[in-house]
């Protein structure tokens, strides 16, 4: 394992307003997938990139450990590498809940950002949405889709790259 793709849903704006209600990851090499279901919950229908609590809430120190224990399933031993389309926003979550629960993050204290990625490969700083249109699994606010179809946008980025060079890309 090397990259893991995550996103998260949330009721509010960070872990000081809001809580955390599930979030998604997949393996870049595997395609494995984790779902963390903190709370029963649905997109809010004004505004779907907002969840709105519509149950059960689960406990928080067993949907971390059951992350934990996958990561370090997959990681063979290696520090995993955390990649969101907006890690500015999931980051919080996961590295909140990881603190708060298991009092440490196996990610480590940063993720890395895929339109930052396809902004470097243009020379645009500013060209960061276009790489979405990659994406094959439609988001639809369940984390796990959404992580997966930045899996796949990117993967198609570095398919795209090895055709123009020729040569592997390292990951």
């Amino acid at each position: 394992m090397g990259l893991v793709f995550v996103d998260c849903e949330a009721t509010g704006l960070s872990p000081a307003s809001g809580v955390l209600t599930e979030f998604g990851a997949v393996d870049f090499s595997t395609r494995e997938t984790f779902h963390g279901v903190l709370w029963d919950s649905e997109p809010e229908p004004e505004h779907p990139a907002t969840s709105r609590i519509t149950g059960a809430r689960y406990d928080a120190v067993d949907v971390f450990s059951r992350f934990d224990a996958w990561l370090a399933r997959l990681s063979e031993g290696r520090q995993p590498v955390f990649v969101s389309d907006n890690p500015a926003y999931d980051f919080q979550w996961i590295n909140y809940g990881f603190d708060a629960t298991l009092g440490r993050n196996p990610f480590g204290h940063s993720g890395r950002r895929i339109a930052d990625f396809y902004a470097g490969l243009h020379r645009d700083f500013r060209r960061t949405q276009e790489w979405k249109r990659l994406r094959r699994t439609p988001h639809d606010h369940n984390p796990v889709n959404d992580a997966m179809g930045n899996v796949e946008a990117f993967s198609a980025l570095l398919d795209a790259i090895r055709d123009a060079e020729g040569g592997p890309i390292a990951v």
